[in-house]
């Protein structure tokens, strides 16, 4: 029966996110069940073709990631793929009617991580809209469930919320993005000197960017607002340990939260969204 493999499908997807992400996982956790799946069939996409350009340096990454993108276009258009993540992929696509824009452009940054860049203001921007805003976006279209008014509205909040996690997991991963793939996003800026003012002047940025994003968070159906904001809350919490290390610090170390102080997040939030404080 194809429904047995579509469930096989997302628990492949699921599989996938919680090897990957106990911080996304808890997050999906705190959806409502109706939502749990299709956002793990979106996170199973995103991380597979992350993973292309990221880790699979022994293999040919271009013809590998070209080949995704066809076997992703062509799972969508027949609805089928015996590829489980991609499979699962496109059931969220057309139950949730995610645009293939957001999917083009998408894929579009995965295919700037095949080279090296020097990234300039226009390049960098390019490159948060396609790697996390419009991955916003998509999940944005399961949470607010066809409500197409709701989804215009919440649209410029997803995207301030994606772009603030990852200008995040830029600081974080520096020491990998730049010692071990030689990747440097943020324009104008020497690694080599990475300086305290260059350092505060992004967390600045994307203090901003949260400030603005909360306001989305907040108008959130509740069947997603608790689920997000507890991913908020992770990364807010993941900024402010990084802001306590100085620069230097931050290029030969990879700054974390432990999974105690992940619960410890969790309880916080959850006592946070019961008492209305949201």
């Amino acid at each position: 029966m194809k429904s047995l493999f579509d469930n096989v499908s997302v628990e492949c997807s699921k599989t996938t996110t919680l090897a990957y992400s106990t911080s996304f996982s808890l997050g999906i956790y705190f959806l409502n069940a109706r939502l749990r799946n299709p956002v793990y069939s979106i996170y199973g996409f995103v991380r597979f073709a992350d993973e292309i350009v990221d880790s699979f340096h022994d293999y040919d990454k271009r013809y590998l990631l070209e080949k995704f993108k066809a076997d992703t276009f062509e799972a969508i258009e027949n609805r089928i793929s015996l590829n489980p993540i991609l499979n699962a992929f496109q059931q969220a696509v057309h139950r949730y009617n995610i645009s293939p824009d957001l999917i083009h452009t998408f894929l579009k940054s995965m295919e700037m991580d095949l080279e090296r860049q020097d990234y300039s203001t226009v390049k960098y921007e390019e490159y948060i809209l396609g790697s996390a805003e419009v991955v916003g976006l998509m999940c944005l279209h399961v949470f607010t469930e066809g409500n197409k008014k709701l989804y215009d509205d919440l649209e410029p909040y997803a995207m301030k919320l994606g772009a603030a996690f990852q200008k995040i997991n830029f600081l974080r991963d520096i020491q990998a993005d730049y010692l071990g793939l030689q990747r440097t996003y943020f324009p104008d800026v020497n690694m080599e000197q990475f300086t305290e003012s260059e350092k505060q002047q992004i967390e600045n940025e994307i203090e901003s960017d949260l400030k603005e994003a909360v306001k989305g968070i907040k108008k959130l159906p509740p069947s997603s607002k608790r689920g997000v904001y507890l991913a908020y809350v992770y990364y807010r919490s993941l900024l402010k340990k990084i802001k306590r290390v100085p620069a230097d610090r931050v290029l030969t170390e990879r700054i974390r939260i432990s999974n105690s102080s992940k619960i410890g997040l969790m309880i916080n939030s959850i006592f946070q969204y019961k008492m209305n404080l949201l």
